[in-house]
């Protein structure tokens, strides 16, 4: 039997009230042009989209998601059907095609990036190339997700007034900023506004993930605001302190005082060395939480064990490079928040970077 033949048989089945019939033959429809797309010509397209942009809005969510599915790679899809499909409120119909289909032009995605929620915000700036006015949209109404995700995509294009909202909204989020900091296509000016905007932690984790080119740029405008060049994070030896803290803890010294002793003194190895022991975490996860951009994990690690503020505030010292005080105002915020958590609530997150597996 012809593919003509068969597409008109099934094509019947749009007079048919029978609905599960209906789905039966728009899953069939979907399969066929799947395996002869390649040679489809256009008038053969056209006999497919005719009868499926008829049968497929009417079938329920998982058949039109699978058809869509099968369609989003497709450069051949039949356009109706895909025009009606991406336009879907349901993600997992209307996701693959904005994600993946080249038959979606930049005014429908500016449409429904106007239109649609963030889900399919979201699916939009995972495009492998992105237009401005599109970006534009995302940008001024994507959540934290889909800044995020338009800042690390190398093939979304970005324009000025896009990197303005994005470097505005990066005073709050060290993520973006890290992300912001790496395309290729930010200016030196934007990169100094990026800088000015950003506290010391997060510079140094800009300045420690970007390429050499990228970290000379970071470096002059981080002197240009602050004066001072950003500080290289050392990299770390654990062997010799894991040593010593075995043998403290032989000797019966392995303790809250130890802990505080070491993070008044500096030791920074030690110090970390001494929270895995008594937390179980390992050390990587320990250093990442003493000087990772967010500081409550720290908090949360501290109450989870039972350290008085004392400790706490010695912890925090480790986090700001030496010479350089916490300000008073950080602080009382630091120990409101500390004081504020619950143990209980601390111990469950505890346990949860634990069973969390590793990369």
């Amino acid at each position: 039997m012809s593919v003509a033949s068969q597409v008109a048989e099934l094509g019947e089945l749009v007079k048919i009230a029978d609905l599960r019939r209906r789905a039966t033959a728009v899953r069939q429809l979907a399969q066929l042009f799947q395996q002869g797309a390649g040679s489809f010509q256009p008038q053969h397209v056209a006999v497919f989209d005719s009868v499926l942009s008829a049968m497929a809005p009417a079938a329920d969510t998982e058949i039109r998601a699978d058809v869509a599915a099968r369609f989003a790679p497709l450069t051949n899809a039949p356009p109706t059907l895909v025009g009606q499909l991406v336009r879907d409120a349901d993600i997992r119909v209307s996701g693959p095609l904005l994600r993946q289909s080249p038959l979606i032009e930049e005014p429908t995605l500016v449409e429904i990036a106007r239109a649609m929620g963030q889900p399919h915000l979201l699916a939009i700036s995972e495009r492998d190339a992105i237009t401005i006015p599109v970006t534009d949209v995302l940008v001024r109404r994507g959540d934290r997700d889909v800044a995020r995700r338009v800042a690390a995509n190398d093939g979304a294009r970005l324009s000025s007034q896009g990197y303005q909202r994005l470097i505005k909204r990066a005073e709050g989020d060290g993520v973006l900023a890290v992300a912001v900091v790496q395309r290729p296509d930010l200016s030196d000016p934007l990169l100094q506004q990026l800088v000015e905007g950003s506290v010391d932690l997060v510079r140094r984790r800009m300045f420690a993930g970007a390429n050499p080119a990228r970290k000379a740029s970071i470096a002059r405008a981080i002197i240009a605001v602050s004066g001072e060049p950003p500080a290289v994070q050392p990299q770390r030896d654990f062997g010799p302190a894991q040593r010593d803290i075995v043998e403290l803890h032989r000797s019966g010294g392995l303790n809250k005082d130890a802990l505080l002793s070491f993070a008044k003194e500096r030791k920074y190895e030690e110090t970390v060395a001494v929270l895995s022991a008594i937390s179980g975490l390992s050390l990587t996860a320990i250093d990442q939480i003493v000087i990772g951009e967010r500081r409550d994990s720290i908090l949360v690690l501290g109450k989870s064990l039972g350290l008085d503020w004392p400790t706490m505030r010695a912890l925090l010292a480790l986090r700001a490079p030496e010479a350089r005080a916490q300000s008073a105002t950080d602080l009382e915020m630091a120990r409101a928040n500390f004081e504020r958590l619950a143990p209980t609530t601390a111990q469950r997150v505890v346990k949860f970077w634990k069973d969390r597996p590793t990369e």
